[in-house]
C-alpha cells in the first residue's frame, strides 16, 4: 500500500511509523515520509527529515532484532528504515552563532523495529534500535544548500557552528491499547513512547483517535483491499531528559555552541492532525504537527509532511 503521511512523531526523532495511525494492512511494504516547515511558512528549526522505510518478513532474520522486544509469530512486523534529520536557528543569513537560538544540527541513522500486534487485547508494542552519526557527517549544510539553490532560496550560512560529530545509538519502545472502538469508524487510542540513549533520553504519554473509514489497525486477518478515507488526530506531553539536537552529543563536548541544561524546556506539547485516504494499495496523506518550545528562550513551531508507502 501506498502512504504520504508524514504525521504523528513525538518531539523526538520526528518520523515515525509504529503508530496505528498510519497503520499498513501487510506485513511487506515499502514507505517513503517527507516533512518540512515550508508546509506551515516558516524556516527554522526543525527544518526538514526524509524517511525511507522497508517492512517484510524476511527481515525477521535481521541480527539486530534481538536486541529488541518482540515474539516470534505471525502477528509480528519487522523492518528497517534510514532516517535524516535537519534543524536551524531563526535565521540562516549570518555567519555569527546566534546565541539564545537553535544550535545548526543534522543526524542520520539507520534503524531496526519490530512491531506487535495483540488483536485480543487491542493494543500493540513497537521497539527499535537506530545507530548513525550527529554533526557534519550528516550532511547538512550540503543538502540544505543543495535545496536552497535548486528552489532559488537564500544560501544559508552559519553551519561551521553547528553541532559536531558523535554517535547516535538510541533504543526506543512503543505502546498503543484502544481505549474506545466502534467498528471501523472510530478510535481512540492511549499512547506511551520511552527513547533512551546518546540522541534522546525522552518519556512521552498522550491520546490520539481515528475517524472515517479505516482497514482495523489492530486486526491481522486478512481483508478485502478497499478504499477508505479517515481524519486523525493526536496530542501528546513528552518529559526531556536529554536532547542531544540542541544539547550536542555525550562524547564530544567540542561543539562551538549548544543550549545548555538549564535552558531546556523539561515538558513539551506536542500536537498532529492529518488526513488519510487509501485507495486500495495506495494510501496518500497530509499532516501538520505543532510542537511547543523546547527551551527557555525557544518559540513554539509547526511543520506539515507527506509520505508515500507501496505494498506488494
Amino acid at each position: 500500500m501506498l502512504l504520504l503521511c508524514s504525521c504523528f512523531v513525538s518531539s523526538a526523532q520526528l518520523i515515525d511509523n509504529s503508530s496505528t495511525l498510519k497503520n499498513i494492512a501487510t506485513t511487506n511494504y515499502l514507505r517513503f515520509n517527507y516533512e518540512n516547515d515550508f508546509f506551515t511558512g516558516t524556516d527554522y528549526y526543525y527544518s526538514q527529515g526524509i524517511t525511507v522505510e522497508y517492512v517484510h518478513p524476511g527481515l525477521r532474520r535481521n541480527p539486530f532484532n534481538k536486541l529488541l522486544l518482540f515474539q516470534k509469530n505471525d502477528k509480528s512486523k519487522y523492518g528497517i528504515s534510514f532516517n535524516i534529520f535537519g534543524y536551524t536557528p531563526t535565521s540562516i543569513e549570518s555567519d555569527q552563532v546566534l546565541y539564545g537560538d537553535r544550535p545548526f544540527q543534522a543526524n542520520m541513522a539507520i534503524k531496526s523495529f519490530v512491531l506487535n500486534v495483540d488483536s485480543i487485547k487491542k493494543q500493540r508494542v513497537a521497539s527499535s534500535i537506530s545507530i548513525g552519526i550527529i554533526g557534519p557527517a550528516a550532511l547538512g549544510k550540503e543538502i540544505q544548500t543543495f535545496i536552497h539553490k535548486r528552489i532559488g532560496d537564500p544560501i544559508p550560512k552559519g553551519w561551521q557552528h553547528q553541532i559536531r560529530n558523535d554517535l547516535i545509538l538510541n533504543y526506543q519502545f512503543n505502546y498503543e491499547k484502544a481505549i474506545l472502538k466502534a467498528g471501523n469508524n472510530l478510535l481512540v487510542n492511549g499512547i506511551v513512547e520511552a527513547k533512551a540513549g546518546t540522541l534522546y533520553n525522552k518519556f512521552s504519554s498522550g491520546f490520539n483517535f481515528m475517524a472515517g473509514s479505516f482497514t482495523d489497525p489492530y486486526s491481522f486477518t486478512p481483508v478485502k483491499k478497499k478504499n477508505n478515507i479517515y481524519l486523525y488526530g493526536q496530542g501528546q506531553l513528552t518529559l526531556v531528559g536529554y536532547d542531544a539536537t540542541i544539547q550536542g552529543g555525550i562524547f564530544n563536548r567540542k561543539s562551538v555552541y549548544i543550549i545548555p541544561a538549564k535552558e531546556i524546556e523539561r515538558v513539551v506539547f506536542r500536537a498532529d492532525i492529518g488526513i488519510m485516504l487509501n485507495i486500495k494499495k495506495v494510501y496518500l496523506c497530509y499532516s501538520q504537527s505543532y510542537l511547543s518550545k523546547e527551551f527557555k528562550k525557544g518559540l513554539n513551531h509547526s511543520w506539515g509532511g507527506l509520505s508515500l508507502a507501496l505494498s506488494f
